[in-house]
């Protein structure tokens, strides 16, 4: 008789597995004083060996405004999100990623990724819970077909960490039964899949896959790669950036068994690439895991090409190759994280020709409505005659390329 798969992770098991901690590096064994002080004020019953633990990290994760305030010193404007109806998304901080921004000023990048803001209670003109439609395009609970030959396998609604900009408000940590990922959404979910023979590249997402422990991912992928059309599988994840300790030898060998399998890892800041982060995508890219990066872009946090070359450079000297620069999607309560297309546009123009091109990911816009990743380049096409087009380069010099037109009659 198979065993039955409970897909509910709001609690993460107690009982610890063989495998359980990331694996030590000199590096990431020894924390820096302030994260030191932070776990020894806030955790005190805790020792190293938790910290390097990803189900204790996720049971003793930041939830709620009480413990908010125990631990960071709260504006009147983070207060106030949480009166009258409360947030429209959960909470949830991951102590070592409180750690990363424990101390620091109301404008720090993480925190106000973190925090909600009264700005989030907030809908504004275009603002929709379903921005891209994905409500429309599910023939089953757990199933977003919109490409022709790929899907969306959103395999959990729950995550190490809530980002407030979510486009998944609706979904994500919410406790609606029709959001709920079980034994029996998955199954209907493979069926989908094994009854459409132009499915060639499933995109497993939630919430976060691989906050699932380590028997319900593999029994996930095993069950993908046994359909014979599935030419390969990709896992969207924020844990490296937010749960890093989740990457454990145990894992690793789990997912190298699935190849071709890619990752495409969420990240926001530079401050997001420390040792934990950097060791865990060391491990990954070591399983010959191919690794992306999707950042969005987000007024405050890293609307600048100085802080996105950072990161992007930060990224590739772990291995990340930057994939995309997501406009931020006009998800209910989002407008105090968006930019004006110009901007992205922008700093798209300071960074082609100014660093590596590996560096240079690209800008797209998922268009509301449904209609998919639509890129946004800026203009480098000057004009054209009938001998040659005219281009532009990033320092704004005019070239010709022989290009001759022919006419036909």
């Amino acid at each position: 008789m198979r065993r039955d798969i409970i897909l509910d992770d709001d609690d993460v098991p107690l009982e610890e597995e063989p495998g359980g901690s990331q694996t030590s590096e000199e590096d990431v064994a020894k924390q820096p004083s302030a994260v030191s002080f932070f776990y020894k004020r806030f955790f005190p019953e805790s020792g190293p060996a938790d910290h390097q633990n990803w189900k204790w990290q996720t049971r003793n994760s930041i939830k709620d405004l009480k413990q908010l305030t125990e631990i960071f010193t709260l504006t009147e404007d983070e207060v106030s999100a949480f009166s009258n109806s409360g947030v429209s998304l959960p909470v949830r901080i991951t102590p070592y990623y409180a750690s990363l921004f424990y101390g620091k000023e109301y404008d720090n990048p993480l925190r106000k990724t973190m925090i909600p803001r009264k700005d989030e209670l907030i809908v504004s003109f275009g603002e929709s819970g379903d921005p891209l439609c994905e409500d429309h395009m599910t023939p089953v609970p757990n199933i977003v077909h919109r490409y022709p030959d790929r899907v969306l396998f959103l395999a959990t609604e729950f995550c190490g960490a809530y980002c407030r900009y979510c486009t998944r408000h609706r979904l994500v940590g919410q406790d609606h039964d029709e959001f709920r990922f079980n034994a029996l959404s998955w199954d209907l979910g493979i069926k989908y899949i094994e009854s459409h023979s132009e499915i060639r590249d499933v995109i497993i997402s939630g919430g976060d896959p691989l906050t699932l422990d380590d028997f319900k991912i593999n029994i996930l992928l095993s069950r993908l790669r046994a359909i014979p059309h599935v030419e390969i599988i990709r896992i969207g994840t924020k844990v490296p950036a937010v749960l890093p300790q989740r990457i454990t030898p145990r894992l690793i060998d789990i997912l190298k068994k699935y190849h071709p399998l890619f990752m495409s890892l969420h990240f926001t800041h530079p401050d997001e690439i420390t040792p934990e982060t950097s060791l865990a995508c060391k491990q990954l890219a070591d399983a010959g895991i191919p690794l992306g990066s999707q950042t969005v872009l987000l007024k405050g946090i890293n609307n600048d090409y100085h802080v996105l070359k950072d990161l992007y450079h930060k990224l590739l000297k772990i291995r990340v190759r930057p994939y995309y620069l997501y406009q931020c999607d006009p998800v209910e309560g989002s407008a105090h994280f968006r930019t004006p297309v110009k901007e992205g546009l922008d700093i798209m123009a300071h960074l082609r020709g100014f660093t590596s091109g590996y560096a240079v990911p690209t800008y797209v816009i998922d268009a509301p409505g449904g209609g998919g990743k639509i890129p946004i380049l800026p203009e480098y096409v000057e004009g054209r005659d009938n001998d040659y087009v005219y281009l532009r380069n990033f320092e704004k010099k005019v070239f010709k390329y022989p290009d001759p037109s022919h006419k036909t009659d």
